[in-house]
């Protein structure tokens, strides 16, 4: 085992390759496996993946319980919601500053935990000094303020990896031309705090709709969002599109105006009625007229 791990290290990673991340790495290390499988050791007429094959039912099996290969942790957190691992810097939730975390410092990633749950997951840093900041761990620092945001390096690393799409950017823009840029910026916030409960297709899905209607109502976006995940705004894309060509027949349909369209709800979308038929009022209604008969003194004296 150890002539042949020599062997390999001699073969390919000497020198050392030049990736620029562990999973390129690890995606050139698998191709080069799959090349040694064919290799023949010299003197046998098999290759190395024939005779793997032959010998793989007479090994032992694996362990029920995974052999866990990462290193236990326990910095402190900085004020600006960072951790110092290796040398290197990585952001947590800024509810845990100045408090001491437990994280889990593996080959290709780094977790930091709270007690059991996992609070913050970052894919692990090989060159010193450098930090990887998410964006959802300074949202509530941000909200209070605002105008630290768009200068945020946790926004220029969410826009580099993709997280912070050409659809963020467009509502934000359109919430500060609305509300000004503070307020339009706060709304932007409560729109990615909404991360932590839907899922991103859905809310990117949901700021559009918002954006072709010419809203930014952090309230509308959850709405579209739920819907989306529900599937019930194809529905209304249909009753929609419906109202349109009745329209383009030339049946009675109102005039179409720019910007938003109302809509009803569908009648498949509203809860069926338990009662079997309305309650008959004709009772009550007798109620609301006066009764025909003796004025009101004749009643009078025959009572006295």
């Amino acid at each position: 085992m150890e002539h042949e791990g020599g062997r390999f290290r001699c073969k390919h990673l000497v020198p050392p390759p030049a990736v620029d991340s562990l999973a390129e790495l690890n995606e050139r290390l698998a191709a080069i496996d799959v090349a040694e499988d064919a290799r023949h050791i010299h003197g046998r007429p098999t290759s190395i993946g024939f005779d793997f094959e032959a010998e793989r039912d007479r090994l032992r099996p694996l362990p029920a319980d995974g052999y866990d290969c990462g290193i236990d942790l326990t910095p402190t957190v900085a004020r600006n919601s960072r951790i110092t691992v290796r040398q290197c810097y990585y952001s947590v939730p800024a509810k845990f500053i100045g408090t001491k975390v437990r994280v889990k410092l593996r080959a290709n990633e780094l977790w930091v935990f709270d007690g059991r749950k996992v609070v913050a997951r970052h894919p692990r840093l090989t060159r010193r000094y450098t930090y990887h900041d998410l964006l959802d761990h300074y949202l509530e620092i941000l909200l209070v303020k605002p105008g630290a945001f768009a200068g945020a390096s946790a926004l220029a690393q969410a826009r580099a990896e993709g997280g912070f799409t050409k659809v963020h950017e467009a509502f934000w823009a359109a919430a500060k031309h609305k509300a000004g840029d503070r307020e339009g910026t706060r709304m932007l916030i409560e729109v990615l705090l909404l991360h932590r409960q839907l899922p991103p297709e859905a809310l990117v899905a949901a700021m559009e709709t918002c954006l072709r209607i010419g809203s930014v109502s952090t309230d509308l976006v959850a709405i579209e969002a739920r819907k989306a995940m529900e599937g019930t705004d194809a529905d209304d894309a249909e009753l929609l599109a419906g109202a349109d060509e009745e329209a383009a027949d030339g049946s009675t349909a109102p005039p179409a105006r720019a910007g938003a369209q109302v809509i009803s709800l569908h009648a498949r979308r509203l809860p069926p009625d338990p009662r079997p038929a309305l309650p008959d009022m004709s009772k009550y209604d007798r109620l609301l007229s006066p009764v025909a008969g003796r004025d009101s003194q004749t009643q009078k004296g025959h009572g006295a």
